[in-house]
């Protein structure tokens, strides 16, 4: 069995906004699991941000402020859950130890998707 040593893109970014990257083979290390706890909270807290924003864009009388608020927090809240994204996606498709070279193809999307 070979190991599986794949850069995993953490859920936070370094200095300068760059990303972070761990390089383990144990997916249940000290920092697998804080990456997985944090991605976790990121996704919860994304998920109750989107039911605020929800309320905030049916209310006709609402703060432009307030609204400017909200679109910054969803910003926030966008480019965390899609570096999860990226990260969960690169670990599904990179091949595990025991897979063999033609069940490494990731799921298609007709082209349709892409506009």
């Amino acid at each position: 069995m070979t190991p599986h040593n794949e850069l995993r893109l953490l859920p936070w970014s370094g200095p300068d906004g760059k990303p972070c990257f761990l390089s383990t083979d144990d997916t249940n290390g000290y920092l697998s699991r804080l990456a997985d706890n944090i991605e976790a909270i990121q996704l919860g807290l994304a998920a109750k941000l989107l039911d605020h924003a929800s309320e905030e864009l049916s209310n006709e009388e609402a703060d432009p402020e307030e609204l400017r608020s909200l679109a910054t927090e969803l910003t926030e809240a966008l480019r965390d859950t899609l570096r999860v994204a990226e990260s969960r996606g690169h670990r599904l498709l990179a091949p595990g130890p025991d897979t063999r070279a033609d069940d490494t193809m990731g799921p298609t999307l007709p082209a349709a998707a892409f506009g």
